[in-house]
């Protein structure tokens, strides 16, 4: 692939944009918003400027309600020789092509697994698909030759690909990303109008659930607009466990020993349940997921004590495989979690001590 040209500069859009040239490519972008892609050019993610002919691969980068159109009128004008998006649905945009009377031979779906709560060309990063999952849902019509662009496309992006049916995607995402973002939002809005005393009493449990809530309303809601039916479903499931969940605590506040011990029996229930669903979720690098050791050191909140952190760790000959911070309330003190391998925590724990850093038990 030597040009490609990016309709759409958002954050998806100006990413992809940032990888190819950062690899070479010669990239146009172009936006319903011209500001937009001049601001993404000016990042270093291509030019501006139209494309004098077809180039190799178009990318669009538009909302999810918005792409057969963009796509359709990119095909018809005889953009590229390939064409992608990279809508976070697969199953409605192909259906409307295929309703337009498209030639669907130089098109494939596909969908970057990876995104940030912020949105817009400053957000972008050249880096952000690396190590993600890339999923691309190519039919029997589609050519060998825009499969293999889009294939390039994923591996100057650093991602990794998977091919999936389109509609399996669909589902696949409503499981793993869009119902648990409303999920997210409805913890967070039980946050909106309490009292101040119990909101500083949050903690990264509930910094955690609450995460991917920051989302941009408008874009989730383009979304979830073209995926409504599998959330909906999934959002049934939901509501059924916590219908369940609710029936279980009541009878934990009866008098009746017997209802009590059916109250203990649904919660641990729905416990294990999360148990056995929270391990399937994959490991570092995509891989199996893994039991770590955590090395819990207490910090002062001053600039290069995680380098210090990180630094003692190496000279210990131990590997961080994850981190996570806790923020101290109130205090400009934090408690970093070193995950490790559980054979290296003592000697980490033991090393750090000798260094001056204060482990909690």
């Amino acid at each position: 692939m030597r040009t490609a040209l990016v309709i759409g500069t958002g954050l998806i859009g100006t990413s992809a944009a940032l990888a190819l040239a950062g690899r070479g490519v010669t990239v146009h972008l172009a936006d319903h918003d011209p500001e937009q892609a001049r601001t993404a050019a000016a990042l270093g993610a291509g030019t501006d400027e139209a494309p004098e002919g077809p180039v190799d691969l178009a990318i669009v980068a538009a909302p999810p309600a918005h792409v057969a159109a963009v796509l359709a009128d990119a095909m018809r004008r005889g953009v590229a020789r390939g064409y992608i998006d990279v809508a976070s649905v697969k199953g409605g945009p192909r259906r409307e092509l295929e309703g337009l009377g498209l030639d669907l031979s130089s098109y494939i779906g596909t969908h970057p697994m990876s995104g940030r709560e912020k949105s817009g060309p400053l957000a972008a990063s050249g880096d952000l698909f690396e190590g993600r999952p890339w999923v691309l849902t190519p039919t029997r019509d589609t050519d060998t030759e825009v499969l293999n662009l889009a294939l390039e496309l994923v591996s100057h992006c650093r991602a990794v690909p998977v091919v999936m049916d389109a509609d399996a995607h669909d589902r696949a995402v409503a499981l793993v990303s869009h119902m648990p973002h409303l999920v997210s939002s409805m913890v967070a809005a039980r946050l909106e109008h309490a009292e101040e005393a119990a909101v500083r009493l949050c903690g990264q449990g509930i910094r955690d659930v609450t995460r991917i809530a920051a989302s941009d309303p408008g874009m989730w809601i383009d979304i979830l607009s073209a995926n409504p039916g599998p959330v909906a479903d999934l959002l049934t499931d939901v509501a059924g466990d916590l219908e369940e969940t609710v029936r279980a605590l009541r009878a934990l506040q009866s008098a009746d020993e017997v209802k009590r011990g059916e109250g203990t029996s649904g919660i641990e229930d729905m416990l294990r349940r999360g148990n056995a669903g929270q391990v399937r979720v994959p490991g570092k690098h995509g891989s199996a997921p893994r039991v770590y050791e955590v090395v819990a050191v207490l910090i002062d909140d001053q600039p290069g004590q995680l380098a210090r952190i990180f630094a003692d760790a190496g000279r210990a000959g131990v590997n961080i495989e994850d981190v996570r911070i806790e923020h101290a309330t109130g205090q400009q003190a934090g408690l970093v979690q070193l995950m490790v391998e559980p054979s290296a925590a003592p000697v980490l724990a033991a090393s750090l001590r000798e260094r001056g850093w204060a482990i909690r038990q």
